[in-house]
């Protein structure tokens, strides 16, 4: 059940606070910033070199993710974050299906990811401000200092935070303007220079026949591949927990989800199609290549002085996806956390209504992490169960994704849905199986060993991931079970859930209005479900 709430009525859903002021930053984010931060937090360049080494094949691993991952994510959380537009993101999904307790486990597996996460990012930001300089070699072995790597990375990640502390309005800019510079623009670069290469008769590094665009299946690592590629696709949804705040969000969200859904995928097969055309297959380096790829583009073009601007072009989009993803799950979890389900230190707000105690205790893990990461050679092992481990955690939200969708179309039928995916139950049960078939797919293939890392016994390996996992699950149920009445905060703006105001019930059934604003009508009575 929900935490105890206070006797008095509850306003109705959507309504505004006695006295309350507007909202400054509703209706702050446009079509096209959003669409920019969707492609921001969804795309990293930095994983482009990783698929470069598999060449052409490539192409099928990101259009196969792209139609039973992308797909299903972007269209599912249209649906939900336009039927559903009160804040809360997908623990309001969720909640609304299956009650907040399994909501709560959504959203804290989000945090706890994304948490866990940043280093890796990070560290790609470091790299690429250690190629500024002229010198190349210099440049690799900068890259390879792990102090260097360590002050870039705990400064970004640092500045990002601050940067979060100053409210929607900042960081929508510093994502979008961020967004261009150091991932549209690049992108843009990295594929214009590749197919300029390409187009010129210049030697290629890869076999672009069309026997080698199928992979080989019968490999067991082609299929982990195949499944762990869904990942590239991760966060389409997070931005969803700013729909109140984008402008006309029932007919601007979809669009926008649209829009960044295409680019994310052209950027990722297009980019790294380039990278494959000019760096041979065995030089590939996960950390070095893509910065390798524009200088030795850059000196094929002779604007070798661009490689320095870009590199400083790529740090500055990291930093805008860190402020998008410090921002987004921080704000869901801080929604979360005031209306009860968390305790009162974790509801600290700033004037700019920013989470300061989330964030800052997001940080200190961050800098932890970074710190046993970058400094500890011994320990590279154990991050590479941690990076597995966010895969695992955020494809359990994504499972409780689709089953919430694929359930609120039974149980709320009736719900005002401004954007709904076409073809009535069994659209949604087509779209939403497959993304939930997909994701459990990749979550098996995630307890499989990596076939190019060593990580020592296997066994060992697996039992590690599998009791982290079942840990850090648990966690949420923790304290769910010991919250208390006194966590609610009176301040809190989250709206009852559809269910609480139809009458308290998950399975209560509820007339169009119930939970969009306005007065709430009366409860129907019948059987469940009608």
């Amino acid at each position: 059940m929900p935490p105890p709430t206070p006797t008095r009525t509850a306003p109705p859903v959507g309504a505004a606070k006695p006295g309350a002021k507007k909202v400054a930053s509703a209706g702050a984010i446009s079509i096209f910033t959003l669409a920019i931060m969707n492609i921001v937090a969804v795309v990293s360049l930095r994983g482009l070199p990783a698929e470069a080494e598999y060449g052409v094949s490539a192409i099928f691993y990101y259009l196969f993710a792209a139609i039973v991952f992308l797909v299903p994510v972007s269209l599912v959380a249209a649906e939900l974050a336009t039927g559903w537009p009160e804040k809360g993101g997908v623990f309001r999904w969720v909640g609304e299906a299956f009650g907040p307790r399994w909501a709560f486990v959504a959203m804290f597996m989000l945090w706890t990811e994304v948490t866990v996460w940043f280093p890796t990012a990070l560290t790609f930001g470091a790299v690429s401000l250690a190629f500024t300089g002229s010198d190349q070699s210099w440049d690799k072995t900068l890259s390879a200092d792990k102090l260097f790597v360590l002050a870039i990375v705990l400064s970004i990640y640092w500045l990002a935070t601050f940067i979060a502390f100053r409210g929607v309005g900042v960081f929508a800019r510093v994502s979008k303007w961020g967004g261009i510079i150091g991932t549209i623009i690049p992108a843009l670069v990295l594929i214009v220079l590749g197919f300029a290469y390409l187009l010129s008769g210049a030697h290629l590094q890869v076999n672009l026949a069309w026997k080698d665009l199928v992979p080989d299946f019968s490999n067991f690592k082609n299929i982990v591949l195949a499944a762990g590629i869904f990942l590239f696709y991760a966060g389409m949804e997070m931005n969803a927990i700013h729909v109140k705040e984008v402008r006309n969000p029932t007919r601007n969200y979809p669009i926008a989800i649209f829009v960044s859904s295409i680019a994310t995928v052209a950027i990722f097969v297009l980019g790294t199609l380039a990278i494959a055309f000019i760096i041979p297959k065995a030089s590939i380096n996960l950390t070095q290549s893509l910065l390798v790829a524009y200088f030795d583009m850059f000196k094929w073009a002779h604007i070798a002085w661009l490689a320095p601007v870009m590199a400083v072009a790529l740090a500055i989009g990291v930093l805008a996806g860190i402020v998008t993803w410090v921002s987004g799950p921080s704000s869901g979890l801080l929604v979360v956390a005031k209306a009860g389900y968390m305790p009162r230190f974790w509801q600290h707000t700033n004037k700019h209504g920013m989470a300061t105690h989330i964030l800052l205790v997001q940080a200190m893990v961050v800098t932890v992490l970074s710190v046993l990461f970058v400094v500890l050679p011994t320990v590279q092992a154990a991050y590479q169960i941690l990076s597995q481990l966010t895969v695992i955690l955020y494809l359990v939200m994504y499972l409780l994704m689709f089953a919430a969708a694929i359930y609120l179309r039974s149980s709320q039928s009736n719900r005002p849905r401004p954007y709904k995916i076409p073809g009535g139950n069994i659209g949604m049960w087509l779209v939403g199986g497959v993304g939930f078939l997909g994701s459990l797919l990749a979550l098996i293939l995630s307890f499989v060993p990596p076939g190019q890392i060593k990580v020592g016994s296997p066994a060992l390996y697996v039992g590690i991931l599998i009791v982290l996992s079942v840990v850090l699950v648990a966690v949420p149920f923790a304290i769910y079970a010991v919250r208390k009445p006194h966590w609610r905060n009176p301040d809190s703006d989250f709206a009852p859930f559809t269910w609480e105001a139809a009458g308290g019930h998950l399975d209560a059934p509820v007339e169009p209005g119930i939970g969009t604003g306005g007065v709430t009508p009366a409860v129907t009575t019948g059987a469940a479900g009608q």
